[in-house]
């Protein structure tokens, strides 16, 4: 898979809604992982956790993340290259009370910034592991929208290899997208 497909993929994500358990959020930020050719992805090592990425696109890949959270990626495919892209943020157009019942006290703009927290606000958990995307119930992902004109890129957050590849993407001017955290133990 060339790079360009793992961003045009990555890209094609941002603007489009997700749906989760009572609550719908538009994706305003995404990281990119080239799955068997990219060391920082899940699937660079194919283990038992990772093997849902080896599977058909457009399914859910849902890991915990430090012991505490969930993180939610779109299996992007193609198949043999379980490349997958990491929701990192959204701001919840829809389900805002529900939302707020899952993050209390947090501002509103800032409900769904960073991936654990924009899993939280979703309700996703490793019971919605495999879930197909494109079905248009449960959870799912909402339809395609027009490519967005303006997108920001830059490194991925918190990896420790191939730290430096650009493959985070944000709408620019967004409230709810995360700030960047480079890992400290990827190299400078």
């Amino acid at each position: 898979m060339s790079e360009a497909e793992v961003v045009e993929r990555a890209t094609g994500l941002l603007g489009r809604t997700f749906v989760g358990h009572g609550v719908t959020v538009r994706i305003t930020e995404v990281e990119a992982y080239g799955g068997i050719e990219d060391p920082a992805s899940h699937a660079y090592t194919r283990t038992q956790r990772s093997e849902i990425m080896f599977g058909p696109p457009w399914h859910l890949y849902v890991y915990r993340s430090y012991g505490i959270h969930h993180c939610a990626n779109v299996v992007t495919g193609p198949t043999e290259k379980a490349a997958a892209v990491l929701l990192r943020a959204g701001e919840v157009v829809d389900g805002l009370e529900l939302a707020r019942e899952r993050r209390p006290g947090v501002a509103d703009a800032v409900l769904g910034r960073g991936p654990g927290n924009l899993a939280l606000v979703l309700g996703l958990t490793l019971d919605d592991l495999g879930t197909p995307l494109l079905t248009g119930d449960g959870v799912h992902l909402g339809p395609e929208v027009p490519r967005p004109e303006q997108v920001r890129s830059g490194p991925r957050v918190g990896v420790s290899r191939a730290a430096d590849v650009p493959w985070r993407l944000w709408l620019p001017d967004e409230p709810s997208v995360s700030a960047y955290r480079r890992s400290p133990r990827a190299p400078r």
